[in-house]
Formats: C-alpha cells, structure tokens, sequence
C-alpha cells in the first residue's frame, strides 16, 4: 500500500496511490510511505531513488547512512521480541525500515506496516506544528528516534528475564535455567548486531555529512546518537549480567554435584567396613578341620557379636564424620 501527503505550515493534504505524482510536484514537503515490497519500483520510479537503495530494504541489509546527489538514504531495523522456533523462549526479530530524504521530500520503504512510522505519520496527520514547520530531516529525525526509544523497551524485557533467571538459579539447580540463559545471551548478540551499526548511521547524520540535513536538525541526530552509545553500553551490560549468572548456574550446579558426591563417599565409606567383615565371615573354611578355620563360627554369640561389630564400626564413623563436618 502507498500513501502520500503533503504537509506545511498551511496544514496537511492526503494523497492516494493513482496521484502519487501530484504529491510529488505539489508545494510543500511530502512524504510518501511504502509498506508492500512490490510497490517499491513505483515509488523509487517517482522519486529517483537508486535501485541499490532498494534492494538494502529488501535484503534487510546492515544499518547505515548513505549520501547520494538528491537525497539521503538511512536504513535501521525496527527490533522486537517474538516467540521463536521454540516455544519456551523469546528471540530479537527486526524488520528492515528504509528512509529516503531530500530537500522537500521523504519516502519510508517497509515490507508492512511498522507501528514506529505509523506514529509519526499519524502525528504529522495530525498538524503537529514542529513537525509541519520543519523539513523532511526532521520527520526523518523522529521516525529513527521512535525506533531508538523502543529498542531500551526491548533492553527492559531482556533485563527483567537475567533478573527472574537469576532468582530461579538460587531455588536450585533447573537445567531450563541454562536454555533460558543461552537464550537470553543469543538475544543480546542479535541486538548487539543491529544497535551498533546503527550507531554508526546515526553519527554520520549527527555530524551533519549529508547535504540534506539541516544545521537545525542535527543536534537531533546527537541526541539519537548519545542515545544510541547509551544502549551499547546497556548491552554489553547485560551481556556481562548474562555470563555472571551462567557462571553462577554453573557454580552452584558444581556445588549441587560435590554435595551429592560427599554424601555418596560417607556411605561407601561406612559400608566398606561393613562390606570387609561379611566378605571375612563369607568365606567356607570348615571349623572342625581345624581348631584355626574361623573358630568364632561354633560360638553361641558369633553372630550376635557380629552384628554389634558392624553396628560400632559404623556409629564410630558416623561420629567422626559428623565431628569433621562431612555431614
């Protein structure tokens, strides 16, 4: 679908799709949005965008700035957290926005419709009056900042997960701890993959490289800038966050081990005794051959006595366990 409008101090004027050339020539700043991938010939057609431009919004390429005669190309990524293939966990997904710019004119290629343009547009349908009063930079400006601001909501969701991963790992050893953990630094690694390149867009904008943006406007693109310096500090934040509560995991999965394995070696301990006297007494040695084949066999309390042996040998132990803190 495209829609256009036209937009100054005097107010704002729809466009539909069949006069998108009107748009175009008509006074004024327009903008047109592009939200279905096979309507981007038309548009690029209309407003001489080169077809490299084009073909970064379909191939979701990298974010960056480009600067060409008649306009300014700046693409970034829309970031959101879906379900994935698995249905236990939650992974970044971003979806490619593309913004061409000149001196009166903007275009936005999306393959649908994303909720970060759909705000501004409705603002600027809307009249509101510092978007009407300045250019297309501006409105650009606001598109990417919408952007920006919801990629620290994404940062909020994934730091709100490492907080309730980390309370579960303290309840006890849970192997989903460590799919939840591995997920979440998965996560962060996409985010990381698209917040610094964007960063990168953002500075070449900030220092006003482009001809089409205005000196009034890039202290805007400083302010997305330092913003977006900000989320990659976050990032690699929560990324260290992530590492210290698998290590934690780990840890504490060791521990759980070594406990189990010391409560395992007290009692092998306690029946290797145990195991060496009815091994003794197990053995076919015929008292009546001889006066020294196991005598005590022939005894009227041999087995008693045995068994209050055994019975000893294993009380002794246990309170020289316990006296040594193994149990």
């Amino acid at each position: 679908m495209i829609s256009a409008l036209v937009y100054d101090d005097g107010g704002v004027t729809n466009y539909d799709d069949a006069h998108l050339s009107d748009a175009r020539d008509a006074a004024g700043t327009t903008w047109v949005r592009a939200t279905d991938e096979s309507e981007f010939d038309r548009v690029a057609d209309a407003f001489g965008i080169h077809p490299l431009t084009v073909e970064d919004v379909r191939t979701d390429a990298r974010p960056k700035t480009e600067m060409y005669d008649d306009y300014t190309f700046v693409i970034v990524r829309v970031a959101t957290l879906r379900v994935g293939e698995q249905v236990f966990e939650e992974e970044v997904q971003t979806r490619p926005v593309g913004l061409c710019f000149g001196d009166d004119w903007l275009v936005t290629l999306t393959r649908r419709d994303l909720l970060s343009v759909n705000r501004v547009w409705d603002a600027v349908e809307s009249e509101e009056a510092r978007l009407l009063r300045f250019g297309p930079d501006f409105v650009a400006y606001r598109v990417i900042d919408r952007i920006v601001d919801d990629y620290f909501q994404l940062l909020d969701e994934i730091g709100e997960e490492i907080e309730t991963i980390e309370d579960i790992i303290f309840e006890g050893p849970d192997p989903a701890v460590l799919e939840g953990l591995n997920a979440v630094r998965r996560d962060l690694l996409s985010f990381r993959k698209t917040v610094w390149p964007t960063r990168e867009a953002a500075g070449v904008l900030s220092r006003g490289d482009p001809d089409h943006v205005r000196e009034t406007t890039e202290k805007y693109y400083r302010n997305v800038y330092d913003q977006l310096v900000e989320l990659v500090d976050l990032t690699e934040t929560y990324r260290d966050l992530a590492r210290g509560a698998r290590d934690i995991y780990l840890n504490t999965l060791s521990q759980s081990t070594n406990e189990v394995m010391k409560t395992l070696t007290v009692v092998a301990t306690i029946i290797l005794p145990l195991t060496l006297v009815v091994g003794v007494y197990g053995m076919n040695f015929d008292p009546a051959a001889s006066a020294f084949n196991m005598p005590e066999l022939g005894w009227e309390y041999g087995y008693v006595a045995t068994m209050l042996g055994m019975a000893l040998v294993s009380g002794i132990l246990l309170v020289y366990f316990r006296r040594e803190n193994w149990l």
